[in-house]
């Protein structure tokens, strides 16, 4: 037995007869899921170590380098050949597919930046340096939950907005009407 009231269950048969409406929000909804999971995809810190024993998640917290016998007391840099070695010696670590996060520079390339896509940057570098996948993925969420911010914060004050020229009527509708009118205005104005 569906939820949805009559009118609504036409409206979503209507829409899932439109296919390229129906195939594009599921396209959608899959690309917006994996950049909800941008860390998991694209991190330039492991998912998991298993270093003498012990475990350790520096997805979560952050490690010293003297955590993995390292001289320095400073945030562990996984990137350094060095702490590579040493944590494939005595240990193992697990990888996100993409080694590099949203602001991590792919020092190791013999390429000049920006590189064509290669087996370690799979879209490439920009000109800065970073991989754009990893970049694309962050970016991706950045602008998705700005913008359901945005439409959520922009609905509730619109609400709220009607519903108190609404209760008051006369002189605070007229004003409040005027107000929205001049503010909606303005950006043509620039």
């Amino acid at each position: 037995m569906s939820r949805l009231s009559p009118v609504n269950q036409a409206r979503w048969a209507r829409f899932r007869h439109n296919r390229r409406g129906y195939w594009s929000l599921w396209i959608f909804l899959v690309l917006f899921g994996l950049s909800l999971c941008s860390e998991l995809i694209a991190n330039d810190k492991p998912l998991l170590v298993r270093y003498d024993g012990s475990w350790y998640f520096p997805l979560l917290k952050n490690y010293s380098e003297s955590d993995f016998g390292g001289p320095l007391a400073s945030q562990a840099d996984y990137q350094d050949p060095w702490l590579k070695q040493r944590l494939e010696n005595n240990g193992w670590v697990l990888w996100a597919p993409i080694r590099f996060g949203a602001t991590s520079i792919n020092f190791a390339t013999d390429k000049p930046f920006p590189s064509p896509p290669s087996r370690q940057n799979w879209l490439g570098t920009d000109a800065n340096g970073g991989d754009v996948l990893a970049r694309i993925l962050y970016g991706t969420r950045i602008s998705v939950l700005f913008g359901l911010m945005l439409t959520l914060c922009s609905s509730v004050m619109g609400v709220l907005a009607g519903a108190l020229q609404g209760y008051y009527g006369g002189k605070v509708d007229l004003w409040g009407q005027r107000f929205i009118e001049v503010w909606s205005g303005c950006r043509r104005c620039f």
